[in-house]
């Protein structure tokens, strides 16, 4: 393969400008990173499962856009202290106390794959203009989704209603940063192999994959048991517009646009995109697109 191969339009995958850790109020501290001008109209990143904080999207266009790009570890996973126990409401009052501290009202937020239900949940306690869920399933755990969920995914959802912890355990003791790696990309259709033969995306993916399991997988089995679980907030309590993004050639077991009609359903002010000729990893691919549509809520 020739080395044009390997070539594409720009992903937005800068290194963070800027780094820091944020005191909550019971002593934690939330880890994160910031893309774009500090003036800029914030959007904050909800990222996907198991990758930290420096993976950032279309930070190419920030400037031009006048977005300030902020992406923040959970519990756990990256640079942020564990909080055992936590649940999504207890992600959504860090999200508060973090906002608060970084004199930040009401940012515009962004779901990625496993940080949709992150996304959702601060949207639902009120702290979002607007949202954009990209490559997210809606609630695996809805009764109706079950028989449309692939059977590795539905045995998933069983363990966590039977007994979370031990569910929780074993995704402890068995999830890796490599596992991670070859789940994300073992699977992935043509048009995310494509991207992902672009040596710097992949090479930005992995880091980010590594640093999510700095800790260790413990924070990643809480996101997994919360995210396969019942989520305790209420879509229709979402009054915010919620963009639900979806690459028509997304062939992960865990999100596509088949799994998205409840969340069209439920959230009054849903709309949903399929993208024609993309994959799961349109968050890149289509950067653009996405963050304009999401800054265009302020003009409503």
């Amino acid at each position: 393969m020739t080395s044009a191969a390997h070539e594409g339009p720009p992903l937005g995958i800068d290194a963070p400008a800027r780094l820091g850790r944020t005191a909550l109020p019971d002593g934690r501290r939330l880890a994160w990173a910031e893309w774009g001008p500090p003036e800029g109209r914030p959007v904050l990143l909800c990222p996907g499962g198991a990758t930290g904080r420096s993976l950032g999207f279309g930070t190419h266009l920030l400037a031009d856009l006048g977005v300030r790009l902020l992406s923040v570890d959970r519990p756990g996973l990256g640079a942020s202290d564990p909080a055992p126990g936590r649940t999504l409401a207890d992600w959504a009052d860090d999200v508060a106390a973090l906002l608060e501290a970084r004199g930040i009202r009401r940012p515009h937020l962004v779901g990625y794959s496993q940080g949709v239900p992150f996304a959702l949940a601060c949207a639902a306690h009120g702290l979002a203009t607007a949202v954009s869920a990209v490559s997210g399933s809606a609630e695996p755990a809805a009764p109706e989704l079950a028989d449309a969920l692939a059977p590795e995914v539905r045995a998933m959802v069983a363990a966590v209603a039977h007994d979370p912890e031990g569910a929780e355990a074993t995704v402890a003791a068995s999830a890796s940063a490599t596992s991670m790696w070859d789940l994300v990309t073992a699977g992935c259709g043509p048009a995310d192999r494509a991207v992902f033969r672009q040596p710097a995306f992949a090479q930005a993916f992995r880091r980010a994959i590594e640093e999510g399991f700095t800790q260790g997988a413990g924070g990643f089995a809480r996101d997994t048991v919360l995210t396969m679980g019942r989520w305790p907030f209420t879509l229709t309590d979402i009054t915010v517009p919620v963009d639900l993004w979806y690459g028509e050639h997304d062939t992960s077991m865990f999100h596509s646009h088949h799994l998205s009609e409840p969340l069209v359903r439920a959230l009054p002010l849903a709309h949903r995109h399929v993208v024609r000729n993309a994959g799961g990893l349109l968050l890149w691919t289509h950067a653009e697109d996405v963050l304009r549509t999401l800054l265009g809520h302020d003009e409503g």
